[in-house]
């Protein structure tokens, strides 16, 4: 055989709709099981509706010539993918993997799968993920904060694609969100302190994202409302360690060595506040009462226990997933504005 003609022969034996891409395509599968691509593609999507013989033969073309369904195209055909864009600040921050256990779990059920993006709390990078997420023509958008559910309604694009809010809760039923007040938690730290007989709290906090300042708002009103003066605060625009903790700690004794306790506003500040404490033989609660925020899972194991705000991760992210979907769906949903609410558990820091 010639070199021409081996050529030929070789093409000849690449089935034609694949030959631009290399991919095997559903008119490959059509002509292998002798069925036109609309009964392929119906074998697929709605099998009851194809006889049995001709679906065994489709199968068995699937698998002969190890076909893919191209969800690219599908979503192109549909113009909705089953996929949901995700926003969060953090993917170290047990907080969020929590509350990604759950997106995933209720998603799972659902049949969609989802993109994460971790925004490390920047502005410039949360417009940037959701113009990148917005070119792949997501079903919907999960988000962690007001400010990207601003610069999602800002861009044109996503005026048809449903999101709902994570965490904060929106102004009213309209406004899809799902969370709880970060203002009353901050609040109830301060009512309880002040039923305690401490009188001269402080509050410490890092990384000052909006969610951090509306605890830090809810808790001096709380103070105020109880008799108490502002609380003596130390804030820092950086990422939150255990180590920082004990850092904010030391810097409201050296100015303030009559303060008596310390909300902390989140449980990686607390443990550190309580690790100086334990470095300096101050007795917590006795001299000190340390609070935290968020009920991590070692909070309660610590010597003493710390004293915190337990917040529903999980079910925030199950539930915004639920809600989303119910908006995909077309569902009915009776309250746009799901507040899951918090505990204070209380325990032997303050």
């Amino acid at each position: 055989m010639s070199k021409r003609a081996a050529q030929n022969h070789k093409a000849s034996a690449i089935p034609k709709g694949s030959r631009a891409t290399g991919r095997v395509t559903i008119i490959d599968v059509a002509a292998e099981a002798g069925v036109s691509p609309m009964t392929v593609s119906r074998a697929l999507k709605t099998p009851a509706l194809v006889q049995e013989q001709s679906r065994e033969r489709i199968m068995a073309a699937i698998d002969k010539l190890g076909y893919v369904p191209n969800q690219a195209a599908a979503t192109l055909a549909s113009a909705r993918s089953h996929v949901i864009a995700v926003l969060v600040p953090s993917l170290t921050n047990a907080v969020f993997i929590e509350t990604l256990s759950g997106i995933r779990d209720y998603l799972a059920e659902a049949g969609y799968q989802f993109l994460i993006g971790e925004t490390g709390y920047a502005r410039d990078k949360e417009e940037q993920l959701i113009s990148t997420y917005l070119a792949h023509a997501p079903a919907g958008f999960l988000l962690s904060s007001s400010e990207q559910h601003e610069i999602l309604q800002s861009r044109p694009a996503s005026r048809a694609i449903p999101a709902v809010r994570m965490f904060d809760l929106g102004r009213s039923n309209e406004d899809f969100s799902v969370g709880f007040s970060q203002t009353k938690a901050g609040y109830a730290v301060a009512r309880h302190l002040a039923e305690r007989g401490y009188k001269r709290p402080a509050f410490i906090a890092a990384q000052l994202d909006p969610r951090m300042m509306k605890r830090r708002e809810g808790f001096r009103k709380g103070l105020q409302d109880a008799g108490i003066q502002s609380a003596v605060e130390v804030l820092l625009p950086l990422p939150t360690t255990v180590d920082m903790g004990a850092q904010l700690l030391r810097r409201v004794l050296d100015a303030n060595p009559d303060c008596d306790a310390v909300f902390c506003c989140n449980d990686d500040l607390a443990l550190g506040a309580l690790f100086e404490c334990q470095r300096r033989g101050i007795a917590v609660p006795g001299r000190m009462a340390i609070a935290g925020f968020n009920d991590l899972s070692w909070a309660a194991c610590a010597t003493p226990s710390i004293t915190t705000v337990v917040t529903p991760r999980y079910d925030i992210g199950y539930k915004s997933a639920r809600m989303l979907i119910s908006q995909l769906r077309g569902e009915d949903i009776p309250k746009g504005r799901l507040d899951l609410g918090f505990e204070l558990a209380v325990r032997e820091s303050t």
